[in-house]
């Protein structure tokens, strides 16, 4: 069996699928055990439930194999060594299908022994129903991932009108910083302007001061002149 699931060592979706596939596996085990114990038509039916069951495990495996390829570096001497094992599994589940299908009079019975005809026919309907069910199966997929895509699309869009309100609020904070900043420097140029007229102010007063000390002065020594 294969290495116990391991999600800190690969993505979360190849962890789903490998928690899927070890469910498909360990019922397909049970239904290959249970095989040998069944013969003529509920034989066949079990190996066509098994044949499908195997089909869904080959595509799982193929989506994992996908999958694994966004897994970072570092994790993916894990992920292959889980890969390889779960494929040397299907693999054995594989020819031991083939074995338990390879018992024709176990599986058809002892009328269907001499006619390849109708071995054949049966052999062809067996393969339209196994092609119909894959077909089935990948439809049901197809559909999920569409599903996916269009969460993923309204979700885009969401992100891209969040992004358009939270670009207007930038805009209109750096505009009200350029008119605060406008503000400012005519805050500046008043205050300048105030600064400079107080001087001149000062030194008028200034001036005044002294030619009316320098005129009281001048009165003073007339007087005792």
């Amino acid at each position: 069996m294969s290495n116990p699931l391991d999600t800190d060592g690969g993505s979360e979706l190849f962890a789903n699928y490998e928690a899927e596939i070890k469910l498909v596996q360990a019922d397909l085990n049970q239904r290959l055990d249970t095989i040998t114990e069944l013969a003529g038509e509920p034989r066949k039916a079990a190996v066509r439930h098994a044949e499908r069951m195997l089909e869904d495990a080959k595509d799982l495996l193929d989506q994992m194999r996908i999958e694994k390829q966004n897994i970072p570096a570092a994790a993916k001497s894990k992920i292959n060594q889980r890969f390889r094992n779960f494929e040397s599994d299907i693999d054995g589940s594989k020819r031991k299908l083939r074995e338990l299908s390879d018992h024709r009079n176990t599986l058809f019975g002892n009328r269907y022994q001499d006619d390849p005809t109708v071995d054949s026919q049966l052999e062809q309907r067996q393969q339209l129903l196994s092609g119909t069910d894959r077909l089935d199966r990948s439809s049901q997929r197809l559909r999920e991932s569409q599903r996916i895509a269009n969460e993923t699309e309204d979700i885009g869009r969401g992100t891209l009108a969040d992004l358009h309100v939270q670009r207007e609020q930038i805009q209109n904070t750096r505009m009200t910083i350029l008119d605060s900043e406008g503000y400012v420097d005519r805050s500046v140029k008043t205050l300048r302007g105030m600064a400079r007229r107080m001087a001149t102010n000062r030194i008028i007063t200034i001036a005044i001061i002294t030619v009316l000390v320098l005129l009281i002065i001048a009165v003073i020594y007339s007087k005792f002149k």
